[in-house]
């Protein structure tokens, strides 16, 4: 290893990015350092530079969603080798709370969260907990593997823990781009049925349809509530995602619920919540719930699933860059070029 290395930086002050040579990271105790293999480019990382996300430090590397191979070790670090394949979790817990001082780390109140408090993986090297690590499986590809740290763990926790998804329920995702996308697999697998997605985007609903959509449906259609009544055989929808995360993607979605459906935000955005009328709400027995991340463990049952087969994602991944190339990486994910569901950057 040199002593420096490339790096995407991201600065706060006028939320400008530069690459730079910053010193290789070498891991303290209880920390590994990874090589990075492939590390994705996030709506989260875009809301960073946006403005939309606060910063949480002045200079910062992005990227949270990587793979890579443990080159160093630090002391007091066990189970893990020097060459082992492994996804970093995309966040530390305080260790200060109160669910961390009772041991709740995966329920911590202050997260740390990777390329926002601390340095991401645009970078050719990383340094990470040994805490949260996830061993790849040998038959898995590593630009899949990167994948799975929130592309794909953050829908999986959003349907299994708070949409509770499970055979025989009627489901509905507004906005099928990358996190909808993996939405609709993951509900399919979890026995949605009928499963509905709707976007604006024709291509994009096209490529809902082939990933298990059984019905889809503009989103700006004046009769959308009576073509899903008539889809799901007049029942409603048991559980709505918004993946958009504006106010009428989230009003639809609680439109749409049954008695005592629920819908479940993941998209984010400076606008207001709006869950429709009282009565409508209040009569119906409707939920409204926010989610955002996951568990570590998340990751290693997607690995599971994807070494098993269960999980298929080679649609997932749009287009590759180079480090050098990250500012293309990020336009193409903000101009939504070629409907990417993601991109990845490799170091």
């Amino acid at each position: 290893m040199s002593d420096t290395m490339l790096a995407e930086r991201f600065y706060a002050q006028d939320r400008s990015i530069h690459l730079e040579e910053i010193p290789v990271p070498h891991p303290g105790p209880g920390q590994v350092v990874i090589k990075v293999e492939y590390c994705g480019i996030c709506h989260s990382d875009l809301s960073l530079i946006s403005g939309k996300f606060p910063p949480s430090l002045p200079v910062v590397t992005q990227g949270h969603e990587a793979s890579g191979t443990i080159v160093e070790i630090g002391a007091g670090v066990t189970g893990w080798n020097v060459g082992d394949r492994v996804i970093p979790s995309a966040g530390q817990p305080c260790m200060k709370c109160r669910k961390c001082r009772r041991g709740d780390f995966a329920n911590c109140l202050h997260l740390h969260l990777m390329a926002f408090a601390y340095d991401g993986a645009w970078a050719k090297y990383h340094v990470t907990s040994a805490m949260g690590l996830t061993k790849i499986p040998d038959n898995v590809r590593m630009d899949q593997a990167a994948l799975l740290a929130d592309a794909v763990s953050t829908p999986y926790a959003a349907v299994v823990r708070t949409g509770q998804v499970h055979p025989g329920n009627a489901v509905a995702v507004w906005g099928v781009g990358g996190v909808g996308s993996h939405l609709v697999q993951l509900a399919r697998i979890a026995g949605a049925v009928p499963l509905i997605a709707i976007d604006l985007n024709d291509e994009v609903l096209a490529r809902a349809k082939r990933l298990g959509a059984d019905s889809t449906f503009h989103s700006d259609d004046p009769d959308l509530m009576k073509k899903i009544e008539d889809a799901t055989h007049g029942r409603m929808i048991d559980v709505a995602f918004d993946a958009v995360g504006i106010s009428a993607t989230v009003r639809a979605a609680v439109e749409s619920l049954d008695v005592n459906g629920k819908a479940v935000s993941l998209g984010l955005s400076d606008q207001n919540i709006d869950a429709g009328p009282f009565l409508d709400f209040n009569l119906g027995f409707k939920q409204l719930r926010g989610h955002l991340g996951y568990k570590s463990q998340d990751i290693g049952v997607l690995a599971e699933m994807l070494s098993f087969g269960r999980l298929d994602l080679s649609e997932s991944i749009s287009a590759v860059v180079s480090l050098e190339e990250v500012e293309k990486g990020i336009t193409m994910l903000t101009e939504h070029i070629g409907n990417p569901i993601r991109i990845l950057v490799k170091p």
